[in-house]
């Protein structure tokens, strides 16, 4: 599937390097909210990077309108839902997320403006998170009823501490990018005019670096973190010797003998 040739209804998605794709929630009006097409159409999306990246070696993952990221659910959608339907949706988002988390490509969100409900579990689902100085984050379920269901309770203490997870989880009060980069919610916080910018720079040099490598330190991070410290050591190493083998591995010792830059392609 050609990812960036398929026509979307509510994604925007480009090429914006030779190896950096640009994901853009793109129902601005609606302030991004993730309702069932837009779920599908990430799920299809994410289903396809994992299967056959092509060139892709990052993405940024963004929001259009420049003033939300992503509001959450579409409670306009959801209203009047039977309970039925209600988990039917849901289901799907849950695929959704599931199929971002262990995408094996480096995701990087660009949060450039308020990351609510789902949309704070999105950005949390990516690996890391450059925000806006405008943004702001919060899982308000609580207030509506219900609770975070695409990883909040999961995600957002792994960031930030148990206490302080609970704290907004019980509270669904926002947090500042500020905060948010105090906490750890984000990396690094910038002005609203940047913070794209800076988000394509940093995977245009993830996207330089060996890919497979890329993707088994990923790997390596993400599913050591759930084992005790001696499993997971011994875990790295397997991803590690995955790589001695590699063209990219003799090109990278080669390069650097050679004093160039490496050319790397992923084999």
């Amino acid at each position: 599937m050609d990812v960036v040739n398929t026509a979307y209804e509510t994604l925007d998605v480009a090429l914006v390097g030779p190896h950096v794709l640009q994901v853009t929630l793109n129902r601005p009006d609606a302030g991004n909210a993730l309702n069932t097409q837009m779920g599908r159409e990430l799920l299809q999306l994410w289903s396809a990077l994992t299967e056959d990246a092509g060139p892709v070696r990052c993405v940024v993952l963004t929001g259009a309108g420049g003033r939300i990221f992503c509001a959450g659910g579409d409670l306009k959608e959801r209203n009047g839902m039977t309970q039925r339907q209600w988990q039917l949706q849901h289901e799907l988002f849950e695929r959704m997320y599931w199929t971002l988390t262990d995408l094996p490509l480096p995701v990087v969100a660009a949060v450039n403006g308020h990351a609510y409900g789902g949309g704070m579990e999105m950005a949390l689902c990516c690996d890391f998170v450059y925000a806006s100085e405008v943004a702001r984050f919060a899982l308000p379920e609580v207030t509506l009823g219900i609770m975070p269901g695409a990883g909040g309770t999961q995600n957002l203490p792994r960031a930030v501490g148990e206490r302080r997870a609970k704290e907004l989880l019980l509270t669904g009060r926002p947090l500042s990018a500020t905060q948010a980069l105090e906490w750890g919610v984000a990396n690094s916080v910038y002005p609203m005019g940047e913070v794209l910018e800076r988000a394509h720079e940093t995977a245009a040099v993830i996207a330089g670096n060996a890919p497979l490598s890329v993707r088994q330190i990923k790997k390596s991070v993400r599913y050591g973190g759930q084992m005790e410290l001696r499993t997971a050591y011994r875990f790295e190493v397997e991803a590690y010797n995955h790589l001695v083998g590699t063209q990219d591995r003799m090109e990278g010792v080669r390069a650097f003998n050679e004093k160039r830059p490496p050319v790397f392609t992923g084999q």
